[in-house]
């Protein structure tokens, strides 16, 4: 959209905005018109108590339809075992977040979604062409090499993807967060002892007062990039799936939320202090940064257990009171493959699964 939009400013009158502003509808669409085909969530099914219905969907998407499969009667076993807690749970409404212990899953929800903002990031996003002034370029080459940084950026968070579920999500929050620090400490010290101090502002921009040419300025733009690219392999898009695997079902669409609330307030803050800041105390902005880098890196170490490779009925023994160190978890493990053993087990010995795994096996009249 960079390059759409900078390409956009070539064009004369109106046409310029009203033709940059229509595009952006383009995947709006694709995205609206393509929900209907989306399955529903067997677990949402199950708790306003279509379970035929969520039977069915589950083995689909586990099994290619195959009711009997282990592992759908397994995982049904778990989704019926927390809904009847649920069920039975003393709070509703808003204390749902606080009581219980969920104040723990609430603080890693929200949090996670603020660190994405303070590690930042948008600094680069958002203020880039600030950045690349105060690294000497200017006009249309401060333009393109801005762009590029959005292209760096779509390309890496593409390849998270094919390792985010190996790796898990606690190592790439951690030490994404310290490669991002660390390109924030490089930035800012290298604009800190070779920066010129330019009181009118570098190009007449108040916001940009410092400047660094040469040497420097490759390092500058060097590490930006550099910034993005760890960013887009870590936080960008992890902190989008953790903060969403933290919640119960019941608290999840109003969890969600509130962690949504929390990236977008500290993205309106962000977008209000940076250019104070860059003109205020200029390379120092990027000190802060790096320090709050490694701040979000000891909460995720400390706080946040590991979620990959995870049911939400094990998520909810993760952040019970009586549940493992964060440390000490790792993707996999699950209690979902121990109870498809299980259901093997009983299968090889005979046994009647209703007798072991209740609901699916009684609604189908399964027999091992």
């Amino acid at each position: 959209m960079f390059f759409i939009g900078y390409g956009c400013s070539f064009i004369a009158g109106d046409a310029s905005f009203r033709t940059a502003w229509g595009i952006q509808f383009v995947p709006a669409a694709v995205l609206m018109f393509s929900i209907p085909f989306l399955p529903r969530s067997p677990r949402w099914l199950a708790k306003v108590g279509r379970e035929e219905k969520a039977i069915d969907i589950l083995a689909r998407i586990q099994a290619h339809g195959n009711k009997e499969d282990s592992r759908v009667i397994a995982e049904w076993t778990e989704i019926t075992t927390i809904l009847a807690a649920e069920r039975e749970a003393p709070y509703s409404g808003w204390r749902r977040f606080v009581k219980n212990g969920m104040w723990r899953r609430t603080a890693a929800g929200m949090s996670v979604q603020a660190w994405q903002q303070l590690s930042g990031a948008n600094v680069m996003t958002y203020y880039v062409v600030y950045v690349f002034q105060m690294a000497n370029l200017t006009g249309n080459i401060n333009l393109i090499s801005s762009g590029i940084q959005y292209a760096l950026f779509i390309v890496f968070t593409s390849i998270v993807f094919f390792f985010i579920d190996k790796t898990g999500r606690r190592p790439i929050l951690i030490y994404g967060a310290i490669g991002m620090g660390i390109c924030h400490f490089v930035v800012g010290g290298v604009l800190g002892t070779y920066g010129t101090y330019v009181p009118e502002g570098v190009g007449g921009n108040l916001n940009v007062v410092i400047r660094v040419t040469g040497g420097p300025s490759h390092t500058v733009i060097a590490f930006s990039y550099l910034l993005i690219i760890v960013y887009a392999l870590s936080l960008a898009p992890v902190a989008w799936v953790y903060a969403a695997e933290v919640w119960s079902l019941e608290t999840r669409a109003h969890g969600m939320g509130l962690a949504a609330l929390s990236n977008w307030l500290f993205n309106f803050a962000l977008g209000l202090f940076v250019p104070p800041a860059f003109h205020n105390i200029s390379w120092k902005t990027f000190i802060i940064f790096g320090v709050l880098c490694f701040a979000a890196a000891v909460q995720a170490f400390v706080l946040y257990p590991e979620t990959a490779q995870k049911s939400l009925e094990e998520i909810e023994i993760l952040f019970s009171k009586g549940g493992p160190r964060p440390w000490k978890t790792r993707p996999g493990d699950s209690l979902l493959d121990a109870k498809i053993a299980q259901v093997e087990e009983s299968k090889q010995k005979g046994e009647p699964l209703g007798e072991r795994f209740g609901s699916i096996a009684q609604s189908e009249g399964l027999k091992g």
